[in-house]
């Protein structure tokens, strides 16, 4: 499986299309999600081109996945989801309903969440 350079993250990444920037470092960039499923709907992702979850996790560098969890973290205080908590849900592959094939991690607060799965 080869990285798809023109899925939407990758053109966000790019600046080819606008985003609402939460956050930004080296190895990140948060911003909110166009169909937000909750008051609060964050996609983080990693500015490098992995696919997957576990393709991150195998491949990046310990410098952008320090940085990774280290953004998730400031999101989650600066968007104050702590104290009442959030749901962080990575989708990986076709049969776990990823839609864009670009690791990103969906941060979802400001309510009450229903179930995991219908």
């Amino acid at each position: 499986m080869t990285y798809d350079s023109e899925n939407i993250f990758a053109k966000i990444l790019r600046g080819d299309i606008p985003c609402d920037k939460v956050y930004e470092d080296d190895h990140v960039l948060a911003f909110r999600d166009i169909a937000p499923q909750a008051p609060v709907h964050i996609l983080v992702i990693p500015k490098g081109a992995y696919m997957t979850f576990e393709n991150f996790s195998a491949n990046a560098s310990a410098e952008e996945i320090v940085a990774f969890h280290r953004a998730v973290a400031k999101i989650v205080k600066d968007e104050n989801l702590a104290e009442k908590g959030f749901r962080s849900i990575a989708n990986s592959g076709d049969f776990g309903g990823q839609e864009v094939p670009h690791f990103h991690l969906h941060l979802l607060g400001g309510e009450k969440l229903g179930p995991m799965l219908p």
